[in-house]
C-alpha cells in the first residue's frame, strides 16, 4: 500500500491533490478540520468536499486533525509509518488581514503545524516526498520597491528591468521587508521545510505560489481573489477594491496546473528546493482587468467601490518567474490561461 497524506485536503489545492493522487493509485489520507469556516465563516466551509470524497473516493480516509497538536499529528503518522510515500501540506491560515486579528492562531497553524508535519515525516516516513505550499508573501513588500510604471489599466515593471520578461525569480531577498503577520508565519514554515531538506536530506519542495485559484475555491472577502470576485459579480454582492487605483497586478494559476507541478516533483524529487510558481506572464491581470473580464464572461455588472487604503504588505505588482521549475521539469506546462480559469469559476458559481 502506498499512502499519500494531504493536509488541507478539502480546500482548493488539497482537494485537487487528493483527486489527482487517488487517480494515481495512492491511498489518500486527508487531514482537514475545517478551520476555514472558523477563519472566514460558514460560507467558506469545506465540509461538503469532505462528504463528497468519503462517498466517491474509495481509497480516501479522513482525519479531522488539528495540525497544531503534535500528539494528533504523530498518531496519524504512526498508523501508516513507512507506507507513507508522499506528504502534500496545503493546510494554512491564508489571509494576511485575518492573521493580524489572531497572530497566535496564525503562527500555530502556519509555522508550528508545518514543523509538526516535518518532524512526523522525519520520524516515521523519512523517505517520503514532502511538498509545501508556501506563498509569494514571504518576499514581503520588497516587490513594491521595483521600478513600476503606471499604465491605463495596470501597474507594470519597467521594460529595462531583468524581471520584465519572465517575472520575479527566487533570487529576491526575503529580508528587510514588511511581510504582514501572515507572511512572517509562512516564512518560518518555508525556511523550516528547506532546512529539513538541506539538514536532514529529506525530499522537500517549497512552492511559493502567486494567486492559486480554480472552480473549487470557496472564495471569501479576505481570501480567494478571483473566486470571490466572480461570486460577487454573479450575485450582485458589493465588492471593495483596496488601494493602488485598482491597478495592482496578480498572476493566477489554476489548481490543476499547480497539482500537476506537484506530480512532476513527486516523480523526481529534490532536497530543500524552492520554486516560485504562479500564472507567470502566461496568466495575470490587474484588479480592473479582472473586473472587466468577470463582467464580460458573466454578462453582469459588478457592484464595486474603491477604498484608497491598500492592505498592509500587499503587492502592487507580482508576476512569478517559473523558469527554474520549468528548467528542472521541462515536461510541465499550463493547461489554463486567465480566461479559461474565470470561465470555469463562472460555471461553478451559476451551476
Amino acid at each position: 500500500m502506498k499512502v499519500a497524506i494531504v493536509t488541507g485536503s478539502c480546500g482548493l489545492i488539497g482537494s485537487e491533490t487528493c483527486k489527482s493522487l487517488h487517480a494515481d493509485g495512492y491511498t489518500v489520507v486527508g487531514i482537514d478540520n475545517d478551520m476555514r469556516s472558523y477563519f472566514f465563516g460558514s460560507g467558506a466551509s469545506t465540509s461538503a468536499t469532505r462528504k463528497e470524497f468519503e462517498a466517491m473516493l474509495p481509497h480516501y480516509s479522513h482525519e479531522a486533525v488539528d495540525i497544531r497538536s503534535w500528539d494528533a499529528v504523530e498518531a496519524v503518522f504512526q498508523r501508516y509509518g513507512k507506507d507513507i510515500e508522499v506528504v502534500v501540506h496545503t493546510a494554512a491560515q491564508p489571509s494576511h488581514d485575518w492573521a493580524a486579528k489572531e497572530p497566535l492562531t496564525d503562527f500555530g497553524v502556519n509555522a508550528t503545524g508545518t514543523l509538526h508535519l516535518l518532524e512526523a515525516t522525519r520520524l516515521y516516513a523519512p523517505d517520503a516526498v514532502f511538498i509545501f505550499t508556501s506563498t509569494n508573501k514571504v518576499y514581503g513588500d520588497t516587490p513594491n520597491r521595483l521600478p513600476l510604471v503606471e499604465r491605463e489599466t495596470r501597474w507594470e515593471i519597467d521594460r529595462s528591468h531583468v524581471f520584465f520578461a519572465r517575472g520575479i525569480d527566487e533570487s529576491m531577498s526575503i529580508d528587510a521587508t514588511k511581510h504582514s503577520i501572515f507572511g512572517a508565519s509562512k516564512v518560518a514554515a518555508d525556511v523550516m521545510v528547506q532546512e529539513y531538506g538541506q539538514y536532514f536530506g529529506m525530499k522537500t519542495g517549497v512552492f511559493r505560489g502567486g494567486c492559486l485559484t480554480g472552480p473549487a475555491h470557496a472564495g471569501a472577502e479576505l481570501h480567494g481573489f478571483l473566486s470571490y470576485l466572480m461570486k460577487c459579480t454573479v450575485s450582485g454582492k458589493a465588492y471593495s477594491v483596496f488601494g493602488y487605483k485598482g491597478k495592482q497586478v496578480r498572476d493566477n494559476i489554476h489548481s490543476a496546473d499547480l497539482v500537476n507541478a506537484f506530480r512532476h516533483f513527486i516523480a523526481a524529487p529534490r532536497a530543500g528546493e524552492v520554486y516560485n510558481i504562479g500564472g507567470s506572464r502566461h496568466s495575470n491581470c490587474s484588479m480592473l482587468e479582472a473586473i472587466a473580464m468577470c463582467e464580460e464572461i458573466s454578462g453582469s455588472k459588478l457592484n464595486w467601490t474603491y477604498k484608497e487604503d491598500n492592505r498592509i504588505g500587499d503587492h502592487i505588482w507580482w508576476i512569478s518567474d517559473v523558469s527554474k521549475f520549468r528548467q528542472h521539469y521541462p515536461e510541465w506546462g499550463y493547461r489554463y490561461d486567465l480566461r479559461g480559469i474565470l470561465t470555469e469559476i463562472h460555471a461553478a458559481c451559476v451551476g
